[in-house]
C-alpha cells in the first residue's frame, strides 16, 4: 500500500482499520491508559529517567491527579491517584537538553502494557512452555531465599547474574549482592556492544568509555559506520549538537561525510555518502592520515600516544597510499586525497567510528586507526573535537572482572561452571546471541533461574521464578551517563506514580532477601531501602537536588585517566576475516540496529511497531535490503520473499530494494523474530542474529556480528508480510 492509498483509506475507515487491511492483526491502536482511567484532574510535571537505552536521558513525566474508581479484593471504591500520561525530555538535563527520541516517548507503554507481569509467578509444566502460576510475594521471596541459603551454607561461588550494560546504582547493588556469595560481578551483555571502542579508547587516551563529540563547534565531521543520529551512543545529545553544527552558527555550516556500506539514517543526512567495502574503514582512516602526513598538513608527531599504537605511523604510513587504499576499500584514490585535505583544512574537524566497523574481526585495529586520525587532527580534548565525559567512582568495584556471557554459557554446558542459581535482570540473550553459543541450552541446564523482568520474553520464559519489577515510573530509578555531556552526573528520579500492580522494586527485593538469609551478609548492607542507597551514593545534598530536578552534577571523586597498555598490546593491522566461502556465500551480511527496536528489546511496545521506519517506511514487519542491481541480477522484485542462508542458519523475509545498500551487501534490521515477547512481537518477522557466525574480535572477545557471509535467493511473490506506510525506496520522491 502506498502513502496516497493509506491517506485515502484512513480518511474513510480510520487508521486502525487501515492497519488491519495492510495485514496487521491488531484491531486498534494501543493507548497508554485504558479509557476508564482517563478522568479530569490537575496535571503535575515530575522528573524521570528514560530506561530504554544506556544514554541516561532525563525526562519530565506529566502526571494527572484525579479520582479513579478501582476494585480491590472485590470491594469497589474511589481513590485519588496520579496517572502518568506523557513523557518529554527534561529541559535542564545536560545530556538530552529537553529532547527525547521516539523510543523514549514510547517508554510510557512499559507501565500500561496489557501483558505486563502483575505479580510473582512460578513455573509449572515443561520449561519454556510459558505455563506459570501466580504466587504471593512471601512465597516467591521464600523460595529464592531457600535456594540462596543452600549456596551460602555450601560456600560455593555458584551464583550468577546476567544484565544489560549501563552504569547505575542498581547495577552496583547487584554486584555487591553477588560479591557476598563470592560470585563474579554481573555479566553484562548487549548484541551491539561497544566494548571494542572502549578498549581502543583506553589504549589511545587512557579512557575506557565511549566518547563525547562537540559537534556543535565542528567545521567538518567524518563518520565511519556510526549511526550517531539514530541508534548509536547518545543519539539525542548528538542530534542536538548536529543541529547546532548545521544551523546554529550564522554564516557557518559544518560539512558532514558518512562512510558505510549500507546507508543509515545518519548517512541519509550527510552531505556526502561514501560506500566502502566492509571491514576496511580503518584502512581508509589511515589513508587519510597518510595524505596529511605526506603533505605536512599537520605535524608528524601530532598523533601522540594514539599514533604510536599504529604500525608504520613513524614512517608516514607508507602502506596506505591513496592507490593502495582504493584497491583495498573500493574508495577512489582521488576521493581519498580530497577528503584528507578537507579534514586537515576545515578545522576543527573530528572523526567518529561506531557500529559495524567495530563488529569485525579487526574491530580494535579499526577503532585505533580512527583514534590516531583524531589525534593527528588535533581533535582530542579540544572544541569541535572528541573528549570524555568525567565519570564518578562506582559504589561497587568490578574486581574480579565479569565473565563474558558466552564463557559462562559454555562453562555451564561443559560442567566447568557449577552455576546453581541464575538471576536475569532485564536481558534477553536467548534472542540476541548466535545459535552456536547455545545460550538457551545453558539456561535450561541451570537448576534455578529467577527473572526480574516486567515481561515474559525468549529468555525469561525459561525461568523457574518471575519476580516482576515496578516500572520505571513507579520506582526510584537512576543512571550514570557515559557520554553526551561535559560533567560527571547522575540521572535520578523517584516514583512518578503509585504502582498499578502487585509488583516490587527489584533493588528493594534484593535488600529484603539479604535480610532473610540464614547466614546474614557480613558486613550487612547499611540501607533499608533503595532510595537510602541512592542518597548514600550521591550524598545528601546532591540527593535533594536530584530529587527536585531529575539529575545532579557529581562534584566529588571522579575517575582519572588510566595508564595505557604497553605497545606490545596494540592491535595488529590485520584484514577483516569473514565466515563463509565467498564462492558459496557471495554477500556480506550487515545486521543493523532497528530505529524502533534497537536490538529487539523494545519490540513489545506497539507504538514502536506501528512507527514507520524512516528509510523503508516499513512497520509491523521485517525486511531484507538488497541493492537494485543485485536484485535485478537475481530476479528479485520489491516485496518478493527471499531466503537468506549462512553456514549457521537460514530465514525468509520480504525484500526491499535499496539503492543505499552496496551491491555486495545484504542488510537486515534486528528487532523482530521473537518466539516469546507479548502478542505484539511474538512470531512476527525474522531474526538475523540466528544467521550469525560465532566469530569474535580476538583482542577483546567481543562478538564480531558483522563478519558473516550469506547467499540470497527469491522463493515467492509478495505475500503481505511487508507492511509499509509509503512506497518503494526506489521510487522517485514525487511519487511517494
Amino acid at each position: 500500500m502506498d502513502r496516497r492509498g493509506f491517506i485515502k483509506l484512513t480518511a474513510i475507515t480510520g487508521t486502525s482499520a487501515t492497519l488491519a487491511s495492510c495485514g496487521s492483526p491488531e484491531n486498534q491502536l494501543i493507548r497508554f491508559i485504558p479509557d476508564e482511567d482517563l478522568t479530569p484532574g490537575i496535571a503535575e510535571q515530575k522528573p524521570g529517567v528514560c530506561p530504554l537505552c544506556g544514554a541516561g536521558c532525563g525526562t519530565t513525566v506529566r502526571v494527572m491527579q484525579g479520582d479513579t474508581e478501582v476494585v480491590r479484593n472485590g470491594q469497589a471504591g474511589v481513590v485519588t491517584v496520579g496517572l502518568a500520561k506523557k513523557l518529554e525530555g527534561n529541559p535542564t538535563h545536560p545530556v538530552n537538553q529537553g529532547a527525547l527520541c521516539p523510543r523514549g516517548q514510547a517508554a510510557i507503554q512499559v507501565t500500561y502494557h496489557p501483558e505486563r507481569i502483575t505479580q510473582p509467578h512460578k513455573w509449572r509444566g515443561a520449561r519454556g512452555s510459558g505455563d506459570f502460576q501466580p504466587i504471593t510475594w512471601d512465597e516467591a521471596i521464600g523460595e529464592l531465599v531457600s535456594h540462596l541459603d543452600t549456596l551460602a551454607l555450601g560456600k560455593q561461588a555458584s551464583l550468577a547474574c546476567w544484565t544489560r550494560p549501563g552504569a547505575s546504582t542498581r547495577h552496583d547493588l547487584f554486584a555487591l549482592f553477588l560479591a557476598r556469595f563470592g560470585a563474579p560481578p554481573p555479566t553484562s551483555f548487549a548484541l551491539f556492544s561497544d566494548d571494542v571502542l572502549r578498549r581502543a579508547n583506553l589504549m589511545s587516551f587512557g579512557r575506557e568509555q565511549l566518547p563525547t563529540f562537540d559537534l556543535g563547534s565542528s567545521r567538518y565531521v567524518i563518520a565511519f559506520g556510526a549511526d550517531f543520529l539514530g541508534t548509536w551512543n547518545s543519539p539525542v545529545a548528538q542530534s542536538a549538537a548536529y543541529g547546532r553544527m548545521r544551523q546554529g552558527r550564522p554564516g557557518i555550516r559544518g560539512a558532514f561525510v558518512q562512510v558505510e556500506p549500507r546507508m543509515s539514517l545518519t548517512g541519509a543526512s550527510a552531505d556526502e555518502w561514501v560506500p566502502i567495502r566492509p571491514g576496511t574503514e580503518g584502512v581508509l582512516a589511515l589513508g587519510l592520515a597518510h595524505v596529511i602526513l605526506r603533505d605536512k598538513l599537520r605535524p608528524a608527531d601530532a598523533g601522540g600516544r594514539a599514533g604510536a599504537l599504529i604500525d608504520g605511523w613513524s614512517r608516514g604510513l607508507a602502506d596506505y597510499t591513496p592507490a593502495a587504499v582504493e584497491q583495498r576499500t573500493g574508495v577512489k584514490a582521488v576521493r581519498v586525497e580530497r577528503l584528507a585535505r578537507e579534514l586537515a583544512e576545515q578545522r576543527p574537524s573530528v572523526a567518529i567510528i561506531g557500529g559495524a566497523p567495530l563488529a569485525q574481526t579487526n574491530g580494535l585495529f579499526q577503532a585505533l586507526a580512527v583514534n590516531a586520525l583524531n589525534a593527528l587532527l588535533g581533535s582530542v580534548d579540544t572544541a569541535g573535537g572528541v573528549s570524555f565525559m568525567p565519570q564518578a567512582e562506582p559504589a561497587a568495584a568490578t574486581s574480579p572482572a565479569p565473565r563474558p556471557l558466552r564463557v559462562v554459557a559454555a562453562g555451564i554446558l561443559a560442567d566447568r561452571s557449577p552455576v546453581q542459581v541464575l538471576l536475569l535482570d532485564n536481558v534477553n540473550p536467548v534472542f540476541a546471541t548466535p545459535q552456536e553459543w547455545h545460550v538457551r541450552d545453558a539456561v535450561l541446564k541451570v537448576p534455578f533461574v529467577v527473572s526480574f523482568g516486567n515481561f515474559v520474553d525468549d529468555t525469561s520464559v525459561l525461568a523457574h521464578l518471575i519476580l516482576p519489577d515496578h516500572s520505571f515510573l513507579e520506582s526510584w530509578t537512576d543512571a550514570r551517563p557515559e557520554a553526551g555531556a561535559h560533567v560527571a552526573l547522575a540521572t535520578l528520579a523517584g516514583p512518578a506514580m503509585k504502582p498499578l500492580h502487585q509488583t516490587r522494586a527489584t533493588p528493594d527485593v534484593l535488600l529484603d532477601v539479604a535480610k532473610r538469609l540464614k547466614q546474614p551478609f557480613k558486613p550487612e548492607f547499611p540501607w533499608q531501602s533503595f532510595d537510602q542507597m541512592l542518597q548514600a551514593t550521591v550524598g545528601e545534598d546532591n540527593f535533594a537536588t536530584a530529587t527536585a530536578q531529575g539529575w545532579v552534577e557529581l562534584k566529588g571523586k571522579v575517575q582519572q585517566a588510566q595508564a595505557a597498555p604497553s605497545r606490545s598490546q596494540a592491535a595488529p593491522a590485520r584484514d577483516a576475516q569473514f565466515d563463509g566461502d565467498p564462492a558459496q556465500y557471495p554477500f556480506y551480511l550487515l545486521p543493523f540496529a532497528s530505529q524502533a527496536f534497537l536490538d529487539g528489546s523494545l519490540a513489545h511496545l506497539p507504538w514502536l511497531q506501528e512507527m514507520p521506519d524512516p528509510l523503508s517506511t516499513a512497520m509491523w514487519s521485517t525486511w531484507v535490503e538488497v541493492n537494485p542491481q543485485t536484485a535485478a541480477r537475481l530476479g528479485i522484485g520489491d516485496g518478493d520473499i527471499v531466503e537468506i542462508a549462512s553456514g549457521h542458519g537460514n530465514l525468509q523475509a520480504p525484500a526491499v530494494l535499496s539503492p543505499g545498500t552496496a551491491p555486495d551487501v545484504i542488510a537486515m534490521p534486528v528487532g523482530q523474530g521473537h518466539e516469546t515477547f507479548t502478542r505484539y512481537a511474538s512470531g512476527r518477522g525474522a531474526n538475523p542474529v540466528k544467521l550469525l557466525a560465532p566469530a569474535l574480535e580476538p583482542e577483546t572477545g567481543a562478538l564480531a556480528w558483522a563478519s558473516t557471509r550469506v547467499k540470497v535467493s527469491r522463493v515467492a511473490s509478495p505475500d503481505g508480510r511487508l507492511i509499509r506506510f509509503g512506497g518503494s525506496m526506489t521510487e522517485p520522491t514525487a511519487h511517494r
